[in-house]
C-alpha cells in the first residue's frame, strides 16, 4: 500500500497581528495530528491594510523563526516557509515577490481596495450588485494568475464567505479564472477555513473543484490556521471532497518547485 502524506501549507503566526499561539505550539499541534508537511505562509508585508500583516522590517525575523523550527523539529515533521500575498495592483513589493521561500500563495481579499471578507466592511455588500461583485472577484483572481508571480491560489471562492450568493452559475463565473490558473501552472488549495465562517463550507465549492479536475489543475491542502485549535480542522472533509471529485495526489513545494504526493 502506498504511503500517504498529509500536507497543510497555509498557516499563520502572531506576526500578522490577528493570530494566536507560538510557532512551537503550531508545529507541536501539527505533529500531534500526524501532519507530515506543514507550511507557514504569513500575510506578506504591503503598504496597504498594514495592521493585518507582517511589517517589512519583520520579514527576516519571520523567516528566521520558521527556519529555526524547521531545524528543531526536522526528525518529526517537514516545515516549509512561504507568504500569503494579497493581489492588489500597485501595492505588491519586489521584496516579497522575489523572497527566497518555498512557495507564494496569491490571494484576493480586496476588490478596488474594499476588503470584502472583512466583517468591518460587510455593510458595503448592501450597496452593490452581488453578481457584479462575484464577477469582479473572479476578474481579479484571473489577473492574479496571469501575473505569473504565485504558486498557489488562495481560497479560490472566498467571495462566498458571508453567504451573499450570485444568481449566475458559479461555474461560468469561474471559467476564465480556472483557465488562467491552468495556463499559469498554479495549484489550487482546498482550504477548510470556510467551515468556520458564515458560509460553513470549504473553499472552493465542489462545483468549482470538479471544473478544476477536468482541467487537470493540481491541488494542495490548507487549514489557514490563525489559532492552535484551527490547525488541521476539517481535513477529513477536505480530503473526502477531493477524493469525491477524483483527486488522489496533492502538491508540496521546495524552493518554488512542485512535488506530488499521495494523500
Amino acid at each position: 500500500m502506498n504511503k500517504t502524506t498529509r500536507v497543510d501549507l497555509h498557516n499563520h503566526t502572531t506576526r500578522c497581528n490577528h493570530a494566536k499561539g507560538t510557532v512551537d505550539e503550531y508545529v507541536q499541534k501539527a505533529i500531534e495530528l500526524g501532519i507530515d508537511i506543514y507550511g507557514f505562509s504569513e500575510h506578506a508585508p504591503m503598504d496597504f491594510d498594514e495592521k493585518y500583516r507582517l511589517a517589512f522590517n519583520e520579514m527576516q525575523d519571520y523567516i528566521s523563526d520558521i527556519l529555526t523550527a524547521k531545524e528543531k523539529y526536522k526528525e518529526q515533521i517537514d516545515i516549509l516557509v512561504g507568504y500569503e500575498v494579497d493581489y492588489l495592483p500597485n501595492h505588491m513589493d519586489k521584496r516579497v515577490l522575489n523572497a527566497e521561500v518555498d512557495y507564494l500563495i496569491g490571494s484576493v481579499h480586496f476588490i478596488n481596495k474594499w476588503g470584502f471578507d472583512n466583517p468591518e466592511f460587510i455593510g458595503e455588500w448592501k450597496n452593490r450588485d452581488i453578481d457584479s461583485i462575484w464577477q469582479e472577484y473572479f476578474n481579479a483572481t484571473t489577473d492574479m494568475a496571469k501575473s505569473g508571480n504565485f504558486d498557489i491560489v488562495g481560497h479560490l471562492d472566498l467571495i462566498k464567505v458571508f453567504k451573499y450568493m450570485p444568481k449566475k452559475d458559479i461555474r461560468l463565473l469561474a471559467k476564465d479564472t480556472l483557465q488562467a490558473i491552468k495556463k499559469a501552472d498554479m495549484v489550487l488549495e482546498i482550504n477548510s477555513a470556510g467551515l468556520r465562517k458564515p458560509i460553513g463550507e470549504i473553499y472552493p465549492s465542489k462545483e468549482i473543484l470538479q471544473e478544476a479536475y477536468e482541467l487537470d489543475i493540481p491541488i494542495t491542502f490548507s487549514s489557514d490556521a490563525h489559532a492552535i485549535e484551527q490547525i488541521g480542522a476539517g481535513y477529513e472533509l477536505a480530503k473526502s471532497l477531493a477524493q469525491d471529485v477524483g483527486y488522489t495526489k496533492s502538491v508540496t513545494f521546495k524552493e518554488r518547485d512542485k512535488k506530488m504526493v499521495t494523500f
